[in-house]
C-alpha cells in the first residue's frame, strides 16, 4: 500500500513543479505527536498546507471552497493549546469534507447552484468531534450534485468536475470524487471526510487508488448531513492507509441524541486489539461473491482478484466462492428505486420559499414559482433523479415500485444475513472497470451510467460495514476490491483489510 501511494506521489511530483519538501505525508500518528510536542509549528505548517491545497484544486479541480481563515484560526487555537499540553487527540491532522457535510459558517451546498451561498450555523455531529479533538478543516471538497452520480461528472451548475489525478481525461469516481482527489495527491497528514449511499465512497476510492471505507448504518451520525436518501447516506472516511482511519473512527461513533438512527455502540481503544485480531484474521473464512467475478467486469480486474485471493490463501485463510443472486438480479432496480424516492421528497424543500436560491413571487403561483426556480438551477441528473422518485411514490404506483422495492431490500439483507452464517468477510472487486475516460462516459446511457454501480449498492442496501482498498494497477490505473463484514462488525473488517494492505505492499516490493 505504501508502494501505491509513493507510487501516486512521484507521478504527481513528476508532472509538477510545485513541491514542498517540508510537507510529506510521514505517518499521521507520528504527525500529530509532533504538534503535541510543539516540534511543528501549527499556524506555519497550515500556512503551507493552504498553499498546497490551492496548487492541487488550480489543477484537478477538487475543491468547492478552501477555508484558509477557519483553518488558520483553528491553528492558532491549537498553537496556545500546545503551550499548555491541552491539545486534542487529533491535533493539527488535516481534515477535508464532503461538500454535502455541514461546516459552521463555511459554504455547504452539496455541490449543487439551488444552495450557493448557504453558510451553516452549526457543525455536523461528525465535524463536532473531530474539531474538539483539533483536527482541522481545510476544506470543502467537489462531488455529484446531492450524490447523484457514479463518475462525479454531474456536479451542479458552475462547479468544476473534478480530474483524476493519474490521468486527467479520466473520471475521478463518484459521488465523493473530490475527496477521492486529495485523498491520493495530499502530500501531506489527511484523511477526507466523505459519505455514501450507493458507492459514492468506494468507486472513487477505488478509481484515485485510496483507502474508502464506510461503517455500518448509524455507526456514525447523520445529523448536519444534507440528505439524499436518509435511509441509505453513511459518513465514512477516506485514506491512503487503514490504520489511519482507526482514530478517526473511535472518535466520531458512537449515539448522537439529533439521530435517532445513531447506535449506542462506540468503537473506543481498536488500536489495542490489533495483535489478537491479526493472529484471528489468519483462519478467516472469505467468501468471493461469484457474481462479481464474471460477465460485465473486466479481465485486468479479475487477473488483480485472483492475484490478492491466491496471496490470502497462502496467508492461511480459507477463500471459498459464494454466492449473492438476490442482490445481483434485483439490487440496482431496488437501490434506484428507494434511493430516488427519498431523494425526491428530501429535495422538495429546494423551492426557493423555504431553502434554496429566491427570485421575486410577484405575479406567479406556487406551482410556476416552485418550477421555475427547480428548472434553473438543479443539473440534469437531479431532474431525472427527482421525477423518477416522484413518480415511484405517487399514488397507484406506490405499491407496485416502493412498497415492492422495499421487500425486496429485506430480502437482500436477508441474504448477506445467511452467508455471514457462515463466511466471516465477503469480497469482490470494487468497480467492474478502471477509471474511464470522460469521452467514454459521454457515450453512457443513463440506464449504463447505473449499471456501474451493481458492485456496491448491495452492502449499502444492507447497510454493513464495507471498504474498497487497493490491489494492484493496470497501466498505471488503481484496481480496487471491496470488502464487506456482517453489521458493527468494522473491527473485523479493519482487522481484514490491515492484512491486505500488508499483502499487497509486500507483493509490489
Amino acid at each position: 500500500m505504501k508502494m501505491a501511494c509513493l507510487f501516486l506521489r512521484e507521478r504527481w511530483s513528476r508532472k509538477n513543479n510545485f513541491t514542498m519538501t517540508s510537507i510529506h505525508n510521514s505517518g499521521i500518528a507520528e504527525h500529530i505527536q509532533n504538534i503535541q510536542s510543539g516540534k511543528i509549528d501549527v499556524v506555519a505548517f497550515v500556512k503551507k498546507v493552504i498553499q498546497l491545497a490551492r496548487e492541487y484544486d488550480r489543477k484537478y479541480h477538487c475543491f468547492t471552497i478552501i477555508c484558509e481563515n477557519e483553518a488558520l484560526a483553528q491553528a492558532k487555537q491549537i498553537q496556545e493549546k500546545v503551550k499548555h499540553h491541552q491539545a486534542g487527540k487529533l491535533a493539527g491532522l488535516l481534515i477535508t469534507v464532503k461538500d454535502n457535510i455541514c461546516v459552521k459558517d463555511v459554504e455547504s451546498t452539496a455541490s449543487s447552484r439551488i444552495l450557493k451561498g448557504y453558510k451553516p450555523l452549526f457543525d455536523a455531529t461528525v465535524i463536532e468531534r473531530l474539531k474538539k479533538e483539533d483536527a482541522i478543516i481545510i476544506g470543502k471538497t467537489v462531488q455529484d450534485e446531492f450524490g447523484f452520480g457514479t463518475f462525479c461528472v454531474n456536479v451542479g451548475l458552475g462547479y468544476r468536475i473534478p480530474l483524476n489525478p493519474l490521468d486527467v481525461t479520466r473520471a475521478t469516481g463518484g459521488s465523493s470524487g473530490g475527496a477521492g482527489v486529495i485523498t491520493a495527491v495530499a502530500d501531506f497528514p489527511h484523511i477526507a471526510i466523505a459519505e455514501t449511499t450507493g458507492g459514492s465512497i468506494e468507486s472513487p476510492a477505488a478509481f484515485c487508488g485510496v483507502v474508502g471505507f464506510s461503517p455500518t448504518y448509524g455507526r456514525l451520525s447523520r445529523y448536519g448531513l444534507i440528505s439524499y436518501a436518509d435511509s441509505l447516506d453513511k459518513i465514512g472516511f477516506m485514506s491512503k492507509s487503514v490504520g489511519d482511519i482507526i482514530p478517526l473512527l473511535e472518535i466520531t461513533a458512537g449515539r448522537d441524541e439529533l439521530d435517532g438512527t445513531s447506535l449506542d455502540e462506540t468503537m473506543k481503544e481498536y488500536s489495542g486489539e490489533k495483535s489478537e485480531d491479526k493472529k484471528k484474521d489468519q483462519k478467516l473464512l472469505i467468501g468471493v461473491i461469484k457474481e462479481g467475478m464474471g460477465k460485465g467486469v473486466a479481465p485486468t480486474v479479475i487477473k488483480a482478484m485472483k492475484e490478492t485471493i491466491e496471496k490470502l490463501k497462502q496467508r492461511g485463510m480459507v477463500v471459498e466462492e459464494v454466492s449473492l443472486p438476490v442482490t445481483f438480479k434485483y439490487g440496482i432496480p431496488t437501490y434506484y428505486i428507494l434511493s430516488t424516492t427519498e431523494a425526491s421528497t428530501n429535495l422538495a424543500r429546494y423551492c426557493g420559499l423555504r431553502y434554496g436560491q429566491e427570485s421575486p413571487v410577484r405575479g406567479k403561483t406556487f406551482s410556476s414559482y416552485f418550477s421555475e426556480i427547480r428548472s434553473e438551477h438543479f443539473n440534469t441528473e437531479s431532474k431525472r433523479r427527482i421525477i423518477l422518485g416522484t413518480f415511484a411514490r405517487m399514488a397507484g404506483y406506490r405499491d407496485a415500485y416502493y412498497l415492492k422495492a422495499a421487500k425486496v431490500r429485506t430480502k437482500i439483507i436477508e441474504e448477506y444475513k445467511t452467508v455471514f452464517g457462515k463466511y466471516d468477510v465477503l469480497i469482490s472487486p470494487t468497480m467492474p472497470i478502471t477509471a474511464p475516460t470522460f469521452s467514454e462516459i459521454k457515450k453512457l446511457t443513463p440506464l449504463q451510467n447505473y449499471m456501474m454501480d451493481i458492485l456496491t449498492v448491495g452492502p449499502n442496501l444492507a447497510g454493513i460495514p464495507h471498504a474498497s482498498i487497493p490491489i494492484g494497477f493496470e497501466k498505471n490505473l488503481p484496481l480496487g476490491m471491496m470488502a464487506m463484514t456482517n453489521h458493527y462488525e468494522e473491527k473485523k473488517l479493519l482487522s481484514f483489510l490491515s492484512e491486505v494492505e500488508r499483502l499487497v505492499e509486500r507483493g509490489e516490493q
